[in-house]
């Protein structure tokens, strides 16, 4: 089987574990995946919720969770890789990196917005950086900026296509057409990122993320199209060892065909989500937002349909009726808890 080379470190198994936050992949859920040769993801999105200080002192609990996490995942690991999602709208972006950095992390994944300025806060680190992006056009504009302003390049690339879960790189408009037939972009961006590798002496591999659920489709991506790697992140969330509340992963078990809707975010990005109550009746409505929590740059709690922090933080304790429940578009096609093991070896299962 393929493995995964980025740079100087290697994961046997050529699977990324996608980010998901609030409290959906921590420490646990990520230790698991590296442990099993994959690269194990920790969602940077308000990871501190459950310190006893969250609402008093919001940006140092966050960072001190995140160590720990960190921590958590690398010893369960074994000495597997474990990697951070930072969302580039999040604010402390700065912040976020360099604890990373601090506490070992082997890699950032991030997204939610272009990362022009990661270099600039990795810089003198060894830390992997992989942007994600979700065109030809976006790809371009942040490698030619990181090669001209910090003279990097990316680690890693992931492309997330229109199936993905959580926030999607394209406008409300455009995902029914990109549903049709996204490989097409694939192609274009895996052949300027091996021109833009060649010509500067480095082999950048590229990850696709975006309703990737079996083993056919890892083959599809991997030997078909010539990628070197999948992220997946819906079919980890129905496992043990996910960090999620059991009712919410119960929520991806009992989800049906037609569940799976898209949603406007206060990051000004659509998103996935389970179609619920909170989509249904709160989100039309506008929910007041009676506390800020200062999680994203461009916020103006004044002027947003919901908090998403609190909406999360309720899926995150279990309280699925006032919830956002993001999802990828297969997630009806879950109908059980498995384990991490279980998932990565029917992923891989179909690969040479």
């Amino acid at each position: 089987m393929k493995e995964l080379i980025i740079g100087n470190i290697k994961a046997r198994v050529p699977v990324l574990q996608g980010g998901m936050g609030v409290g959906v992949s921590l420490g646990g859920l990520a230790g698991a995946v590296a442990k099993e040769g994959g690269i194990g993801v920790i969602s940077a999105a308000q990871p501190g919720f459950k310190e006893p200080d969250f609402y008093t002192n919001t940006k140092e609990a966050n960072m001190r969770a995140l160590a720990r996490e960190i921590k958590r995942a690398k010893e369960i690991s074994n000495g597997g890789i474990v990697g951070v999602n930072i969302m580039v709208a999040v604010t402390n972006y700065e912040a976020f990196v360099k604890c990373c950095i601090e506490n070992g992390a082997d890699i950032i994944i991030s997204g939610a917005g272009l990362p022009m300025d990661l270099p600039k806060y990795a810089e003198g680190s060894d830390i992997k950086l992989a942007p994600i992006v979700s065109s030809l056009k976006a790809c371009k504009v942040l490698t030619s900026r990181w090669l001209k302003k910090n003279n990097r390049l990316p680690d890693l690339v992931v492309i997330e296509g229109p199936k993905a879960g959580g926030h999607l790189g394209f406008k409300s408009d455009e995902i029914e057409e990109k549903l049709e037939n996204f490989d097409d972009e694939i192609k274009q961006i895996i052949a300027y990122i091996r021109e833009f590798g060649e010509q500067n002496n480095k082999y950048i591999p590229v990850a696709f993320g975006g309703g990737v659920f079996t083993g056919e489709d890892v083959k599809h991506y991997i030997e078909e199209l010539g990628l070197d790697a999948v992220q997946v992140a819906t079919r980890f969330v129905a496992t043990e060892e996910c960090d999620a509340d059991e009712r919410f992963k119960q929520a991806y078990v009992d989800s049906k065909k037609g569940d799976a809707v898209i949603v406007k975010s206060p990051v000004g990005m659509p998103g996935r989500a389970l179609n619920n109550n909170f989509i249904k009746n709160i989100v039309p409505n506008g929910c007041k937002v009676t506390r800020c929590f200062n999680c994203l740059v461009h916020c103006d709690p004044k002027n947003i349909p919901y908090c998403i922090s609190k909406a999360l933080f309720n899926g995150a304790e279990g309280n699925l009726d006032e919830a956002l429940i993001f999802c990828g578009a297969n997630v009806d096609r879950i109908d059980r808890i498995s384990t991490v093991k279980e998932v990565i070896d029917e992923l891989v299962g179909e690969l040479k």
